[in-house]
């Protein structure tokens, strides 16, 4: 799988912005900060025409071929006056 893998990543170079590992994880609310679990592994920014545009770039991504997984797309904007 590593070398389908790779050859993923070649093919939609273009589109990846940034890709980093997942680590620990706090959570913060008004009650205080504590220990957090969360399911991110990987993760990588992608630039795409829209956001289902970038759902269907992951279809076929090699790691789907493990059971139960799943990758999330989740679109990310500016936020106004910053």
């Amino acid at each position: 799988m590593q070398g389908e893998w790779k050859k993923w990543m070649s093919d939609h170079a273009k589109m990846i912005t940034d890709t980093g590992v997942g680590g620990k994880t706090k959570r913060v609310s008004s009650n205080g900060t504590s220990n957090a679990k969360n399911d991110i592994i990987l993760y990588s920014f992608v630039e795409a025409e829209s956001h289902e545009a970038a759902a269907r770039a992951f279809e076929n991504h090699p790691p789907l071929q493990i059971p139960q997984s799943t990758i999330e797309v989740m679109e990310a904007r500016p936020m106004g006056g910053m």
